[in-house]
């Protein structure tokens, strides 16, 4: 079977149905979090990825060992992966979290040897984030539709860290779940990109 094609399978396909099916609210992608935009959440989203090492990223984590870490406040990212890869998480979450997660995104970098204009950068953020093939999102068994219109595009570039000065921005399909009440959740999501194809999925069992 083609890759492509099989990620397609992927995402379409649940791992397990719950047999109580929990329900978790999808927000309007214009609607703030916690008092933010969801704009504003998809940096902080790539603040926080990008903060590990390679050996214990949440992004890169195989099984959700890494999926407490770095986590504060009101808002519990969710990670995807790191290329084309298809991975399943456990996770614990505390109850009253709102998730917020890609279901599939690019982040371009100013160049080390040279400067590139923020305009440029999110030009290029853009080109690697068209129309995608798919986009899935479901959970315990619910799957959602309009997900095309939860795209979030950096509007103005942002540092990755507060010790690095490189420009950066984000372009790609983000959702905000919850809040989360008690109970077990599964969540399969992802997408498909010309230079990207992702498919995740997650337990979550939020006490």
């Amino acid at each position: 079977m083609p890759f492509k094609l099989f990620v397609v399978a992927a995402l379409v396909l649940t791992i397990a149905r719950p047999a109580a099916a929990q329900t978790a609210p999808l927000i309007p992608p214009n609607k703030p979090v916690a008092g933010v935009s969801q704009e504003e959440w998809s940096k902080r989203w790539w603040r926080w990825a990008l903060s590990f090492d390679d050996e214990d990223s949440p992004v890169a984590d195989p099984d959700g060992r890494y999926c407490a870490s770095g986590q504060d406040g009101p808002v519990w990212f969710l990670a995807g992966t790191y290329g084309t890869a298809r991975t399943v998480r456990t996770c614990h979450v505390p109850a009253g979290k709102t998730l917020f997660f890609p279901l599939v995104n690019y982040v371009t970098f100013e160049p080390d040897d040279e400067d590139e204009s923020c305009v440029s950068l999110k030009q290029r953020a853009a080109r690697l984030t068209p129309k995608p093939d798919a986009l899935v999102l479901e959970v315990n068994g619910k799957r959602f539709t309009g997900l095309e219109a939860h795209r979030q595009a950096t509007r103005r570039c942002f540092h990755p860290s507060d010790e690095d000065d490189t420009l950066a921005a984000g372009n790609g399909f983000y959702v905000a779940l919850g809040p989360l009440k008690k109970g077990r959740y599964t969540l399969n999501f992802g997408g498909i990109l010309p230079e990207l194809s992702q498919a995740v999925t997650y337990t979550l069992d939020v006490e």
